[in-house]
């Protein structure tokens, strides 16, 4: 995305795109062995526990013998792009030149296939390091749309999955996403407006929301990830495609009355129609 040729200097192009110009000089540095292993159980105890922060999660790991401190536990949780769930006292800015847009959610009756999508990113451990995964989820029918892995957190592997899912389904009503800079960048909203999508995000009375797309996370990690121990990110691609094909075509879902994904997304959206 970024072309060091062009005559529009690197500063400028990284403004552009809402990413920080000091991560297109970042080197990635190994990660030591006992960090992998403590962020893959901080990632399992997240899923149980979302309210739980740094302290919590401190003492839940001191309670199985691993000697660890809050610091360390919260640098680990940045990394791996983790955060309590809790209702927060006002609505917050993840960046400070991005706006942050109202939430649209409140009281209204989702009904049907593209009226609201969500988008969130997870982390993925591998044998020897992660990756970052972003989906594009239909809200009504729990429909996995898209979805892209990337080692970075920038912004471009969310705005491709988004590309992805309208070039195939059309543009949706909403798109509703927490305030993480990756949704906040002017390239992800310039697309957003593009293509008459209203844009829609978690803030002060809505963290119940984010529970919606925690529970796809958890359906992912503990039904494929954990019990494959990807070894490279091409493994960790081909594995998660085969299980979102599954997730979205065989598995049955309690909350769709045990319908697929699949039957109740193209029982309401029979055809897909061209962005």
């Amino acid at each position: 995305m970024i072309d060091r040729t062009h005559q529009l200097p690197v500063t400028k192009q990284a403004k552009v795109l809402g990413i920080s110009r000091s991560c297109l000089s970042y080197r990635p540095t190994p990660i030591s062995e006992q960090d992998q292993l403590l962020m893959t159980r901080i990632d399992q105890l997240h899923l149980e526990c979302p309210f739980a922060g740094a302290r919590m999660l401190r003492a839940l790991l001191r309670q199985e013998g691993l000697t660890v401190g809050r610091k360390q536990v919260s640098t680990l949780m940045k990394h791996m792009g983790l955060e309590a769930l809790y209702r927060k006292p006002r609505t917050t800015r993840r960046h400070p030149s991005h706006q942050v847009y109202p939430y649209l959610l409140r009281g209204l009756a989702i009904t049907r296939a593209n009226q609201v999508w969500a988008m969130d990113i997870t982390y993925i451990p591998l044998a020897k390091g992660f990756v970052y995964l972003v989906a594009v989820v239909d809200w009504s029918t729990r429909r996995v749309l898209a979805w892209r892995l990337s080692i970075t957190m920038d912004v471009q592997f969310c705005l491709e999955a988004l590309e992805e899912a309208v070039g195939l389904y059309g543009p949706p009503d909403i798109m509703n996403t927490d305030q993480g800079s990756q949704f906040t960048s002017h390239v992800f909203v310039g697309f957003l407006k593009a293509h008459g999508i209203r844009f829609s995000m978690d803030g002060r009375g809505a963290w119940r929301d984010h529970i919606f797309v925690e529970r796809l996370w958890r359906s992912v990690k503990y039904e494929e990830v954990y019990l494959q121990a990807y070894e490279s990110v091409s493994v960790a691609r081909a594995g998660l495609a085969r299980y979102f094909q599954f997730y979205n075509s065989r598995r049955p879902h309690a909350a769709l009355a045990g319908q697929t994904p699949d039957q109740l997304y193209l029982k309401n959206q029979p055809q897909p129609q061209a962005a």
